[in-house]
């Protein structure tokens, strides 16, 4: 009987090479393995297909039980803020998408304070991140830091509203913003380059930074290069959403049917849902850099600037010393009031008694 060789090591590489070439397959390996995380927040208007929306790009259905509430509930109504997470796994590969949606925006009559909650929501994130990363035990950070703004922009107006200009404003140095035109089949081709040629003149006027594509490096393939190129030319996206099945020229494809015809969801000639996946998809990693280098470091910086201290939101605090200077001007005017009344009483009674204090003196 035979004695079994032991088994040798063998080199699985050429002589003369080292091996670290494999890094980035032991990098990918592991990404899969852990899988990936992303918060896309959804803000605009009630009615817009947001939901929907969300729905066709990621194939889920995050709002099974969804109660729309009635006009008489809106009038007072605050933003609530509604974060639904999913776990996707496509080919292998995992992905923990949370979707932040923020029902009663822009719904009550009175919108001026609409958006301090979304903001606060967003500062609230940034917090926790750094607390997370400040204490001992940081090896299973879960990151629920904003990565990505959808704001949808309504098609029935001629740009931007105040309310668009005020809440960009307020939240673009947190949050990487992408504007989208919602129900983009109701307007014409025509009507549709206007509109956005006139949302990106009013961006630039008002120096709201939006999320702007990376350039494409010069080592890409031409063809990633005319995408990027494509996806830049297309902001803002003008989308449909759809998760209806439609039969259209002997296939089945997701869409809206009219009297006229079919509005096909991914067909890039009827709009720009395509483009809007497509960007999110290829820059999912580029707006988790960005949210990581820029704003929550801009956020960390300023938090260590003030010794670790939490601060309110400036906008809050400019508010509220506007508040309190209003209501001490309409105290000082009250007072003057009540002062000048109590002289004219004064004189009319000094008229009456003229006489009197005329004999004593």
């Amino acid at each position: 009987m035979s004695k079994q060789q032991p088994a040798q090591f063998i080199n699985p590489e050429t002589p003369g090479y080292v091996g670290f070439a494999n890094l980035p397959n032991q990098v990918h390996r592991k990404s899969v393995k852990k899988g990936f995380e992303f918060t896309l927040m959804v803000v605009g208007e009630s009615g817009l297909g947001k939901s929907t929306l969300i729905n066709s790009l990621f194939l889920t259905d995050l709002y099974p039980e969804r109660i729309i509430p009635g006009a008489a509930e809106k009038i007072e109504r605050t933003v609530q803020i509604e974060a639904s997470t999913v776990e996707i796994e496509e080919r292998g590969v995992k992905l923990r998408l949370t979707v932040v949606d923020t029902p009663g925006y822009g719904d009550a009559i009175n919108c001026r304070d609409c958006f301090k909650t979304i903001i606060s929501y967003v500062d609230e994130q940034f917090e926790r991140y750094l607390h997370d990363e400040s204490g001992l035990n940081r090896r299973h950070i879960v990151d629920n830091r904003v990565h990505c703004c959808f704001y949808f922009i309504s098609p029935f107006g001629h740009g931007l509203k105040p309310l668009d200009v005020a809440f960009m404003k307020a939240i673009h140095n947190k949050v990487n913003i992408v504007p989208v035109i919602a129900k983009a089949d109701t307007l014409t081709l025509k009507e549709r380059e206007r509109l956005k040629k006139r949302i990106l003149d009013e961006i630039e006027e008002h120096n709201i930074k939006i999320y702007h594509l990376p350039d494409a490096e010069s080592d890409e393939d031409e063809d990633f290069k005319e995408q990027t190129r494509l996806l830049k030319a297309s902001i803002p996206f003008s989308v449909v959403g759809s998760n209806q099945l439609i039969e259209a020229k002997g296939k089945k494809v997701r869409g809206r049917l009219y009297p006229w015809g079919v509005v096909e969801v991914e067909n890039p000639e009827h709009n720009d849902f395509l483009k809007l996946r497509t960007m999110l998809i290829t820059h999912m990693q580029d707006l988790q850099e960005v949210t990581q280098d820029l704003h929550y470091e801009n956020f960390r910086s300023e938090r260590l600037k003030r010794g670790g201290r939490k601060v309110e939101n400036e906008d809050m605090n400019k508010d509220q010393i506007l508040l309190e200077k209003e209501a001490e001007l309409r105290r000082m005017q009250e007072m003057i009031a009540r002062m000048q009344a109590q002289m004219q009483l004064q004189m009319q009674g000094g008229d009456g008694d003229g006489g009197v204090h005329g004999h004593h003196v």
